[in-house]
C-alpha cells in the first residue's frame, strides 16, 4: 500500500486514542473499525470529535481511523479530538496557530484522584462523632 498517513496519539483521563489521517476524496472517520456516528451516539460527541476538522484553516477531506481505549466514552471523543488535532498539525504545520487557540492542543491533565487508606473516597471521610 502505498497511501501517506499521519498518525498521532490522543490522550483524556484514562483513555488514549491513536489517530491515522490519510487525505481522501470523500470524507469517513472510523473508531475501532466502526463508523464513528455508530460507535458515539449522541450528537454532543461525534461534534466533539470533529470539533477540529470544523475550524476554517483546515481544508481538504481526510479518511480518519481511530483505535481508541480506556476511559468512558466522553474521555475517548476527546482523546480522538487530540489526536485529531495533533496529527493535522503534523500533516500541515500552518495549522498549528488556529488549533492552539481553539484549545485542541492542550492535554487536559484531570483525572480521578486516588482513594486514600482511611476514608470513603479520595477525600470523603467517614463521619466524624465527639462521643
Amino acid at each position: 500500500m502505498d497511501t501517506k498517513y499521519v498518525q498521532a496519539v490522543g490522550r483524556r483521563k484514562t483513555a488514549t486514542a491513536t489517530v491515522r489521517i490519510t487525505p481522501a476524496g470523500k470524507m469517513s472517520v472510523e473508531v475501532n473499525n466502526i463508523p464513528a456516528d455508530e460507535y458515539f451516539k449522541t450528537r454532543e460527541r461525534q461534534n466533539i470529535l470533529r470539533d477540529p476538522l470544523n475550524l476554517d484553516a483546515v481544508e481538504g477531506t481526510f479518511t480518519i481511523t481511530a483505535k481508541v481505549m480506556g476511559g468512558g466514552v466522553t474521555a475517548q471523543a476527546e482523546a480522538i479530538r487530540m489526536g485529531l488535532a495533533r496529527a493535522l498539525e503534523k500533516h500541515n504545520a500552518g495549522l498549528r496557530k488556529p488549533l492552539k487557540e481553539a484549545g485542541y492542543l492542550k492535554r487536559d491533565p484531570r483525572s480521578v484522584e486516588r482513594k486514600k487508606p482511611g476514608l470513603k473516597k479520595a477525600r470523603k471521610a467517614p463521619q466524624w462523632s465527639k462521643r
